[in-house]
């Protein structure tokens, strides 16, 4: 999973780095001059959740769509 973060100035920048170091988190920090850098690892990641979801598919390892709705309706109705 990716997450994509806008700080908007550097007090904001440094408690989440702190915060990412705390937990050890593994992240990377790109600057907005590396676009080429963020669109390129966006789509390796989306493509490696596409690969996934095929062998998933491929594998039987899937909910059926009246399946998922069933599983909704019951959350509803516990809350």
């Amino acid at each position: 999973m990716s997450i994509l973060i806008d700080v908007q100035n550097e007090q904001e920048e440094k408690v989440l780095l702190a915060f990412l170091n705390s937990l050890n988190f593994k992240f990377k920090t790109i600057t907005e001059n590396d676009n080429n850098l963020i669109l390129t690892e966006f789509l390796k990641n989306y493509n490696h959740e596409l690969d996934d979801a095929e062998h998933d598919i491929e594998s039987g390892e899937f909910l059926l769509h009246k399946d998922v709705e069933k599983l909704l309706e019951n959350r509803r109705k516990s809350l």
